[in-house]
């Protein structure tokens, strides 16, 4: 069982930045696929960007690659998310979600994750 908990949700003017943080309660993260998703309302949950730590690889969504960053700090357990030239489109709930490799097709669904955190909220003002 793995508990995610998200911070760094605010309200920012179009163009600005901001870092999200997840808090894993284990400390085998590497041992899981780790992902962001986000959910405007309304809308479905919409895949953002997933990490497989073992390999090395990241994938990004079109519609934010270039303008966000997965990075982490294993001495903290904490898994980040650098979000750089933000837009209205980008105001949504946040969340992380951590699961097991299923293929790189696979692991931008929702369905693909077994634990998730309680989301934050990004609210970006034109």
């Amino acid at each position: 069982q793995v508990q995610l908990a998200e911070s760094g949700g605010g309200l920012v003017q179009t163009g600005g930045s901001l870092k999200l943080s997840c808090v894993a309660s284990t400390r085998s993260v590497s041992n899981y696929i780790m992902g962001w998703f986000r959910q405007a309302p309304g809308k479905e949950r919409e895949f953002v960007a997933f990490v497989n730590w073992s390999v090395g690889i990241t994938t990004y969504a079109a519609s934010v690659e270039g303008r966000v960053t997965i990075s982490r700090d294993n001495a903290k357990n904490t898994m980040y998310l650098q979000m750089n030239s933000l837009e209205p489109e980008d105001t949504a709930v946040y969340y992380c979600a951590a699961g097991f490799w299923r293929g790189g097709r696979l692991m931008v669904l929702p369905a693909s994750y077994d634990y998730w955190g309680q989301g934050t909220q990004v609210t970006v003002s034109s």
